[in-house]
């Protein structure tokens, strides 16, 4: 939204308190998960990329999803990349340590216990990631080559995330760092 310039009301959900496990939150989204955009229709859409192809149709300006077929498709392969090997490892990290996710180790309507072993598996995941982005990155300004794309603000999202993990960018991933800190600069990550 930061990098269109898009404005909409926003309620915030009290995670530590559980409000999404709440009643009234389950009627909006029954996975008890944010965010959830609600539509002027009284439609309700969850799960980020879902809200990301929405909010792209309504303000197409600048395509943050592609320009072409093939960057579509791109910035869909690698935003799916990163969620399933960069945020889903992280949250692995964080959900299995974390003395507030005990009992709590999965989001949705379920409680999940810990499993500490995941914690080890899942920031080595990560780092490994990393070192794959880092290769992606070589002679490009960003993911998908010279245009920054969603896949920009997933990566950026998951490296900030990283720190809660207490993984930090290597030093050797010269071109990792260098997007990073690109990234860093845009004014949609100040928002």
């Amino acid at each position: 939204m930061a990098e269109k310039g898009i404005e909409l009301p926003t309620v915030q959900v009290d995670l530590a308190g559980g409000e999404q496990l709440g009643a009234a939150f389950r009627k909006i989204n029954p996975d008890c998960t944010v965010p959830v955009l609600e539509l002027d229709d009284g439609t309700h859409l969850a799960e980020v990329f879902a809200i990301c192809h929405y909010l792209e149709e309504k303000f197409p300006e600048p395509a943050l999803l592609g320009s072409s077929a093939t960057e579509r498709a791109l910035v869909a392969m690698w935003n799916t990349k990163i969620e399933s090997n960069g945020l889903a490892a992280l949250a692995e990290t964080f959900r299995n340590r974390a003395k507030g996710m005990q009992g709590r180790a999965l989001t949705g309507p379920d409680d999940y216990e810990q499993i500490p072993e995941l914690v080890d598996r899942g920031r080595r995941r990560f780092e490994l990631f990393m070192g794959k982005l880092d290769r992606q990155l070589q002679g490009k300004d960003y993911i998908v080559g010279d245009t920054f794309t969603m896949a920009d603000i997933s990566a950026f999202v998951a490296c900030d995330f990283a720190a809660w993990s207490r993984i930090s960018i290597d030093d050797s991933m010269a071109d990792l760092r260098r997007w990073y800190q690109l990234v860093s600069a845009r004014p949609g990550a100040q928002a």
